[in-house]
């Protein structure tokens, strides 16, 4: 695989973004308004919101995206990172995109002295659990959740 490089969003790449994050939402079996994604896509470039988002790409063509939300924890003086949303083109699987993505987090989190960074992902979703398993720790927690719209 060509060189992997990793970089913030800009205003401009709106056209690059969407058809990865529509791919991430019909991974997942879900489909977001429109209205939402472009608030989405407004608060990951807002420097005043804790939404961060970085593409994994080459010269060729974007491998994938991630988002990151930092925010304050009750358990430890510095904040936490939540991995939010992390999607690697089918194609670019298992060589390395997803791992990148992470440690672009991991990086970002040691840089501004957080405490943790933690993510979900289904139960479903064996092929990117053993990388997880590989590079993060399962604390055995269960997600219970209310929805009260979006």
């Amino acid at each position: 695989m060509p060189t992997l490089q990793v970089r913030f969003f800009t205003a401009a790449d709106f056209d690059i973004w969407y058809p990865l994050w529509r791919a991430y939402q019909a991974f997942y079996r879900v489909d977001l308004a429109e209205d939402v994604s472009r608030t989405t896509w407004q608060r990951l470039l807002d420097p005043d919101e804790p939404m961060h988002g970085v593409f994994a790409f080459t010269d060729d063509a974007v491998l994938g995206i991630v988002h990151y939300i930092e925010h304050r924890s009750c358990w430890t003086r510095g904040n936490y990172i939540y991995l939010q949303d992390l999607f690697v083109v089918p194609e670019a699987r298992g060589h390395g995109v997803g791992r990148a993505l992470i440690e672009h987090v991991y990086g970002e989190a040691s840089a501004r002295n957080c405490a943790r960074v933690y993510w979900l992902t289904h139960e479903s979703n064996h092929e990117a659990m053993q990388l997880y398993d590989r590079i993060a720790d399962r604390p055995g927690f269960v997600q219970y959740r209310k929805v009260f719209g979006t």
